[in-house]
């Protein structure tokens, strides 16, 4: 009895080794398996991510800018600008072409919100020694007209609110630039007719007659 129960035993332990080498075995064929499926995917998935990308690329392009190296300054110039007023202004400007009976066809029509701003003073650099008389204890002051120094657009804020292209066309070229360029001169007239450059020459005469006053001249006055 106690032989066959060792040879049972042994029998036993033999049968577990068995199973536990084939488990084992079977296991690392199925992960060496994987292994070499992942590593025949893996440039397949490559290949598809790269194609996905330029598909991406292709469908929203981004632009590049490239600077040229090479800078020309073309005029350097010393100025004495007395800057006494800014307007921040804000335009409409509707921009269209081929707004006939087939617009719905070759038209193309934007909304483009303009902000802009426009500064103006006086340009010092223009008063002249016989534009500045002390006589009686007043001096004597002929100030240069009042311009305007920059009106632009602040492309920050300045955006397309709505653009409409008929069914054959894909859109004029620079008609966003033709936009820009009105929305440019728009906001300098309107400054303009608010009247920037009458209140520009006010507020130079108040500043000046400040700044003179604190050079030992109480008594200004401007010539006009």
């Amino acid at each position: 009895m106690k032989g066959n129960n060792w040879f049972n035993l042994l029998l036993l332990i033999v049968l577990a080794a068995g199973i536990y080498f084939i488990v084992t075995t079977v296991r690392d064929a199925v992960q060496q398996t994987a292994q070499q499926a992942n590593a025949a995917i893996q440039p397949l998935a490559q290949a598809n991510s790269a194609m996905q990308t330029q598909v991406a690329q292709l469908m929203n392009p981004t632009p590049t800018l490239i600077p040229d190296p090479v800078t020309y300054i073309r005029e350097i110039r010393s100025l004495a600008r007395l800057e006494t007023i800014q307007y921040s202004v804000e335009k409409v400007i509707t921009a269209e072409m081929g707004q006939g009976t087939f617009n719905f066809l070759f038209g193309d029509r934007l909304l483009f919100v303009a902000h802009g701003r426009v500064i103006a003073g006086i340009d010092m650099s223009k008063i002249q020694p016989q534009d500045l008389r002390y006589e009686g204890g007043v001096l004597y002051v002929t100030l240069p007209p009042a311009e305007v120094f920059v009106a632009t657009l602040d492309n920050q804020k300045s955006y397309v609110y709505d653009r409409q292209t008929g069914l054959l066309t894909k859109g004029v070229y620079d008609l966003e630039t033709l936009a820009r360029q009105t929305a440019e001169q728009e906001i300098l007239k309107a400054a303009l007719e608010d009247g920037i450059l009458t209140q520009a020459q006010i507020n130079a005469e108040a500043f000046l007659t400040r700044f003179f006053a604190s050079l030992g001249f109480p008594n200004t006055i401007f010539v006009k």
